[in-house]
């Protein structure tokens, strides 16, 4: 099995058009999240605060240096993400058309390096 993320990209304001939407899309994503765990798909997600409230780090010359906000200017950010387990690539794209529809929101899918220092 390979691992894939599932990264969700959208605006960090009005992502919904409504507050009901917004409701619905919680629980069109839970939902999801649970068939996720009953077919051994599930390793881990997580919802992001807006990018406003990101940090970068940067090490330049032997500095490290803070900077308030996310890394790229840009009106798109994550704003969540599922990491999968899926046999193949089609795979985790019928995962992420699911998760797609679930959030109402773009879904990236995108596989992991393999572990080669195991």
């Amino acid at each position: 099995m390979t691992l894939y993320l599932l990264s969700v990209h959208g605006v960090d304001e009005g992502s919904y058009a409504t507050p009901e939407d917004m409701k619905r899309a919680f629980r069109d994503v839970e939902e999801l999240n649970e068939q996720l765990r009953q077919q051994g798909a599930w390793v881990f997600a997580g919802g992001l605060h807006p990018a406003s409230t990101a940090s970068v780090v940067r090490a330049t010359d032997g500095a490290l240096l803070h900077t308030d906000g996310p890394y790229l200017e840009s009106k798109e950010h994550i704003g969540g993400f599922w990491i999968i387990q899926a046999p193949d690539r089609e795979a985790a794209l019928r995962w992420a058309e699911k998760a797609t529809v679930a959030c109402q929101g773009a879904v990236e899918v995108r596989p992991f390096q393999d572990d080669t220092t195991a």
